[in-house]
Formats: structure tokens, C-alpha cells, sequence
């Protein structure tokens, strides 16, 4: 880990990035794996992203996002079949402090790629492996959609309107490497973790298990303070939950049941970027819906 002098500010009191000497190889592809290595890129890494000869499918289906996800870091195509290519990513991950994979165990086993082999091989490197679901299900397979679908977070027949599995996973994927590189620091050795996307769903859809979020739960329409009304040219939406905000709401909005009927029937009156200015000025948790 980069040592506590490499952090001292210049003299005009800029500190370099946090990560700053840590070196970061991934071989991940699609979006979880990439988004976590952006992440740490920003951070200060010193990132050098895997490809296999096909590319990352993220370049077709939405090259811009590719291109920024990937930004700042070394992208190399390599044919871990090849012996020489092999070799050339074993140059790599000798002089490398951090592993990201996100290919399924069985996959990883098949390029002798398996963790046994590679913290034989490089003891001090760690690896941040994500994968579908948990041992014993983790060459069970699985994207966004499924996982979300498992845990009640889909609406059929609509689609997520994000990919929030991926995206969380990828923000879990970068504190575990992190974590893994901070016991490091104590043990010299590289240690290894997996990531279960399936799991991050889980805890993400939490709220819908307690019922929070249900049909008529505290966050899932029974609050008046907190929800969406339609204005004059669409939808706005409301978050007064704390008592300050919404006994604000009340005065300001001369309200006298403070149902979500009399709610309904102020906003209407005005246009989104109306509400969204008059929430401005009054301090105010309103915004319109995009």
C-alpha cells in the first residue's frame, strides 16, 4: 500500500490521489467489473484492463459509456488460450497489487486462472472475484435482470429502469478490493473474496422486505409528504419526511387536512419547474420528475 509519506501535500497543499502506486489488473467485462475498476482508476490506480480478443460486449451495446468507464486506464487484448499471451498477463499480475475478475469459478479453473494457483504463484497479489450468486451457486449464471426478478425489485411486464444489481455490486466490488489490500498491509499476503451480485440485490431490496417500499408502506404511498403528485405539465416529486420539512410544507401550502388529496390539489396548480423553483427558495426536499 502506498506508504503515509507518498500522501503529504505539495507545496501548494495538493495531496495526490488516494491510490496512488497501487497497480489494479482486471479482467472483467460487461459493466459491474468495469465500473469498479473506473472507480478505483479515479481514485488513483494505476488500472490495466484485460480483454479477451472479442472484446468487452460493453463496446457494442453502448460504446460512449465504454469508452468512459475504461478512460485513463491500459486497455490490452490478450488470448489467455495462447501460451504467450498467458505469460504476458503473468508479467502483469506479478507486478500488480490488486485482481478483478468476473467470470464464473469454473471458467476462471479452465485458464488456470483459479485462486489457488495464482496466490501460489504471486502471494502478495489480492483477488476481488465477483460472481453470481454465493458458494456453493457461484457458477450458477445470472445478469441484472434475474437477479432483480428474484428479489421482487421488477414491475412486469416493465424492465428495470437501471441496472442497479451491477451498479451496487460494482461499488461492492471496490470496497471489498480495498479491504483486501488493507489486510494486506497488515499480513504482507494477498487474500481472496468474492462478491455475489445476487446478495447485493438482496440487501438492496431490504426495504421492500420490511416494507417500507410496499403498496401503502411509510416510503410506499401511506406518507402524503412523501410521494409524487402530478403538476400542470407532469409529475413532481416529494420528500418532506423529517417534521421540519413537512410542517414547513403545511404552512407554506396553507394546508388544513394535510391528506394527500389536498396535496394533489395545490400541486396541480403550478408546472414542475415551478414547484421545483418555489422548493428552492423555500428549502425544500421537491423536485420534478424527468
Amino acid at each position: 500500500m502506498t506508504r503515509a509519506r507518498d500522501n503529504e501535500p505539495d507545496q501548494q497543499g495538493n495531496r495526490p490521489p488516494l491510490l496512488v502506486g497501487i497497480r489494479v489488473v482486471t479482467l472483467a467485462t460487461n459493466l459491474p467489473g468495469p465500473a469498479a475498476a473506473a472507480q478505483l482508476c479515479r481514485l488513483g490506480a494505476n488500472v490495466t484492463k484485460v480483454e479477451p480478443p472479442g472484446g468487452d460486449p460493453m463496446a457494442v451495446h453502448c460504446p460512449i459509456w465504454y469508452k468512459a468507464l475504461a478512460s485513463g486506464q491500459t486497455v490490452i487484448s490478450l488470448d489467455l488460450k495462447n501460451p504467450d499471451d498467458f505469460r504476458k498477463l503473468g508479467k502483469i499480475l506479478e507486478a500488480s497489487d490488486l485482481l478483478l475478475t468476473s467470470s464464473r469459478p469454473a471458467a476462471l479453473e479452465r485458464l488456470s486462472l483459479g485462486w489457488k494457483r495464482i496466490h501460489a504463484k504471486y502471494p502478495r497479489l489480492c483477488q476481488a472475484a465477483l460472481v453470481g450468486h454465493a458458494a456453493p451457486n457461484e457458477n450458477v449464471p445470472g445478469h441484472d435482470l434475474t437477479y432483480q426478478a428474484a428479489w421482487g425489485l421488477v414491475d412486469p411486464p416493465n424492465l428495470p429502469r437501471t441496472l442497479m444489481a451491477d451498479l451496487a455490486s460494482a461499488e461492492r466490488l471496490m470496497s471489498t478490493g480495498l479491504a483486501l489490500l488493507l489486510a494486506r498491509k497488515r499480513t504482507g499476503i494477498g487474500e481472496y473474496a468474492q462478491v455475489a451480485i445476487a446478495d447485493v440485490a438482496r440487501q438492496f431490496a431490504e426495504p421492500l422486505r420490511h416494507g417500507l417500499t410496499i403498496p401503502g408502506g411509510p416510503l410506499g404511498g401511506r406518507t402524503p409528504g412523501y410521494h409524487l403528485y402530478r403538476a400542470s405539465d407532469g409529475w413532481i416529486a416529494i420528500a418532506a419526511l423529517e417534521p421540519h420539512f413537512w410542517e414547513k410544507v403545511k404552512s407554506e401550502l396553507q394546508l388544513e387536512a394535510g391528506d394527500y388529496e389536498e396535496l394533489a390539489s395545490r400541486f396541480l396548480a403550478r408546472t414542475g419547474a415551478d414547484w421545483e423553483k418555489w422548493a428552492a427558495e423555500h428549502d425544500l426536499p421537491i423536485v420534478a420528475v424527468r
